[in-house]
């Protein structure tokens, strides 16, 4: 059957790839390898997810090993930031699967700058509404804590290594160099450098000796519950394979909506999720859990409940709380991260 799928699937991608090929010849075209996802694709080529699913008949976020894409939009001859309809174009409206992270991404600006931009208190936005995505901010929401002028930046709760990089458009590695961290762990109120020349000894008061990777700070109660909330509201939804919305999920697309019901972005793939988020010791409550099925490496995730417990959209009977110790989620079992 899989064999069968897969035949479809190349036989449909090169006969899409064949008609497409007629609309222009500068049309720039990506050959699907293992481990590909639209996510990914969306960021190597600077194009939004839809424009993507828009330019190759795609009605779900599903590609296939070997499948042709067309990555720029037929008749152009220059890529183009994702999701900007007009030059100068100052504002975006939401489409559904839209996140503040993949709008941040396609605009070149900062979640949180979009935020303060908005007047948005949280991360969660719905389809159809207007966001500001340059210009002055209207309403007075805490920006990052970040002095241009002296190139540092302070750390606030819930910050990463990884995001104040990716803010600040530098590596991970660069940061650590230039403020002599010999581990991933920050904490709040921490003032890091940003820019400049890499300090010659490590940071003595604020570097802590632990070598896990996690977060500056543990999620607050608060948004951990509403998280393990909304997730139970869906038990018993049905799994769609590509699903993203209450009337069927998979297990990547239920997590995102989840996650984004309580205020969090993460990205659409579980490898993408796992990429994103922060590895923990052991799980705690809200944490995610990841797991190799079908193929090499985490292909499978779940939110953590507590006593062993964790609750994903599985592919034979939905949204489902299982225990991790059965006998056949422990084996596949890869390890515990943390997106809050």
């Amino acid at each position: 059957m899989k064999k069968q799928l897969l035949t479809v699937a190349a036989t449909a991608g090169i006969f899409f790839t064949s008609f497409n090929g007629a609309a222009s010849a500068h049309d720039k075209v990506h050959t699907v390898k293992s481990g590909d996802s639209l996510w990914a694709l969306s960021k190597s080529y600077n194009v939004s997810i839809n424009n993507i699913q828009s330019w190759n008949g795609l009605s779900g976020s599903t590609i296939y090993v070997n499948q042709k894409l067309s990555v720029l939009a037929p008749h152009s001859h220059s890529t183009t930031t994702a999701a900007a309809p007009a030059s100068g174009t100052t504002t975006y409206t939401v489409k559904s699967g839209d996140t503040l992270w993949g709008i941040s991404k396609s605009y070149g600006v900062t979640i949180n700058t979009l935020k303060s931009l908005n007047g948005l208190k949280s991360d969660i936005i719905h389809p159809g509404k207007k966001l500001q995505v340059k210009g002055t901010a209207t309403k007075a929401v805490a920006a990052p804590v970040s002095n241009t002028s002296t190139g540092s930046y302070t750390v606030k709760s819930g910050d990463s290594l990884s995001v104040i990089a990716s803010r600040h458009k530098i590596s991970v590695s660069n940061l650590k160099s230039l403020n002599g961290l010999n581990s991933n762990v920050i904490h709040p109120g921490q003032v890091l450098k940003v820019t400049g020349t890499a300090s010659s000894a490590p940071a003595p008061t604020n570097v802590s000796n632990n070598s896990t990777t996690v977060m500056a700070t543990y999620p607050t109660s608060n948004k951990v519950s509403a998280l393990v909330s909304e997730a139970k509201k869906h038990i018993g939804t049905p799994y769609v394979w590509g699903g993203s919305t209450t009337a069927g999920f998979d297990c990547s697309g239920y997590l995102q909506f989840v996650f984004n019901k309580a205020g969090v972005s993460i990205p659409r793939t579980v490898s993408d999720i796992w990429n994103a988020s922060k590895s923990v010791s052991s799980p705690k409550v809200g944490d995610l859990v990841f797991f190799e099925t079908y193929k090499p490496g985490p292909s499978h995730a779940g939110i953590y409940l507590g006593d062993n417990k964790f609750i994903h959209a599985g592919s034979s009977r939905g949204v489902e709380i299982s225990d991790m110790n059965n006998s056949y989620w422990k084996p596949r079992y890869l390890g515990a991260k943390t997106a809050l």
